[in-house]
């Protein structure tokens, strides 16, 4: 999820981590287990006045199954599940609109079973686990091979 993010201009960083769970401080493999409650997600930070949240939103979209509750692609269980964090009512409703234009567009013949939630106390994943797709690529390209074709299907 990190790689379509990183470069991206007006984004400043991009941070692989943990949220929305019930233990302060998880590790991975707390996570992973899926007894923490939290969802892996990224944490990205970006100048307003060079790129909007919406746009963040779009960038999302196409990076996700928005109609599998329980993964993304080779990676499996609730603490994958596709969801948009908002800070404030504005991001809120923002995510919301786009979520309802997806499902509205008929893009996809399952429902969209993204959720929206307000942001919560974020985690900062292991240092092997930031960056994967630089420090890792051929493992990344061969875990990929799903998302790439899902994307290639849907967004062309």
């Amino acid at each position: 999820m990190v790689k379509p993010f990183d470069s991206h201009p007006g984004i400043e960083s991009v941070l692989s981590g943990y949220t929305g769970g019930h233990t302060e401080n998880p590790t991975y493999e707390e996570v992973k287990s899926g007894d923490t409650g939290h969802t892996e997600a990224v944490e990205i930070i970006f100048d307003p006045n060079l790129i909007r949240f919406e746009e963040l939103v779009e960038i999302y979209w196409q990076q996700t199954d928005p109609t599998d509750a329980f993964g993304q692609f080779e990676d499996c269980g609730s603490n994958y599940r596709p969801v948009i964090f908002y800070f404030d009512a504005q991001q809120k409703a923002a995510a919301e609109k786009s979520r309802q234009a997806l499902a509205d567009s008929g893009q996809f013949k399952e429902p969209i079973v993204t959720t929206i939630e307000p942001a919560s106390a974020f985690y900062p994943a292991e240092e092997e686990h930031q960056d994967y797709y630089k420090h890792h690529p051929e493992n990344y390209a061969k875990n990929a091979e799903r998302r790439k074709q899902f994307i290639q299907e849907y967004w062309g």
